[in-house]
């Protein structure tokens, strides 16, 4: 959700955390898959006064996937996997706390690919009979070598150069206001770290890297520690 603020508006806090504003007053707020039923909204005033909001959190209808895949991805066993993904998780944190200055969360987001929808965000995944956490973004199946483009501005934040256990090369994109994109299972990126990239901007190619039946686009969403449905922002694919 995009808002704006009262005039004279000091503050804006969601839930007790403060939310950024930028200079026109307008503020992002989002909420994950599991969020609800309602948050609290509350802009304060230099009196000290305050004006409240309740923004109610309508539950979603999720998906079952069993997804003929390793639950540890690329790693070679358990254990290997146990080894290497602290460092991996380590490098996705410090990306997403990087701090960046993007008016991109303002845009009207763009699909980076369009294709058929192979995985649907939010649902619940088995792996090979593991259960897994749910599907924290959207895939979109195209073939390998596909170029992809940036939904919308922001600046690189993370470009792996070599393949992660389950994302393979992973690149983010942070569009400012805390609101990342992050784009999985490339087969090359051609952006680097630092880069500031425009909407529409080729990114790299498709691939099947990381933990992937086939090749395809996964495009997840985050605002802080939100994972959001990327349709929700670019609308119906092809739209």
């Amino acid at each position: 959700m995009i808002g704006q603020v009262p005039s004279g508006t000091q503050a804006l806090s969601l839930d007790g955390a403060a939310i950024p504003l930028a200079p026109d007053g307008d503020f992002l707020i989002a909420f994950d898959r599991d969020a609800g039923p309602n948050a609290r909204l509350v802009a304060t005033f230099p009196d000290g006064r305050t004006i409240e909001r309740v923004v109610a959190v309508a539950p979603g209808s999720w998906r079952l996937e069993h997804i003929n895949a390793p639950y540890r991805g690329s790693a070679s066993s358990d254990a290997d996997f146990q080894r290497r993904r602290p460092a991996e998780l380590a490098q996705i944190a410090a990306a997403r706390n990087r701090p960046v200055e993007s008016d991109g969360w303002k845009q009207r987001f763009r699909w980076p690919v369009t294709g058929r929808l192979s995985g649907f965000f939010g649902s619940q995944r088995v792996y090979q009979g593991k259960p897994g956490t749910y599907h924290s973004g959207t895939d979109v199946a195209v073939p390998a070598g596909t170029p992809f483009i940036a939904p919308a501005d922001g600046i690189v934040v993370l470009a792996a150069d070599a393949p992660f256990t389950l994302e393979g090369h992973l690149l983010i994109v942070d569009h400012g206001m805390s609101l990342s994109s992050a784009f999985l299972h490339c087969q090359r990126l051609d952006v680097k770290v630092g880069d500031r990239v425009k909407q529409g901007q080729l990114l790299g190619t498709v691939g099947r890297t990381g933990r992937a039946t086939g090749p395809h686009m996964h495009w997840g969403l985050k605002w802080r520690d939100a994972r959001l449905d990327p349709g929700k922002l670019a609308g119906p694919i092809g739209g």
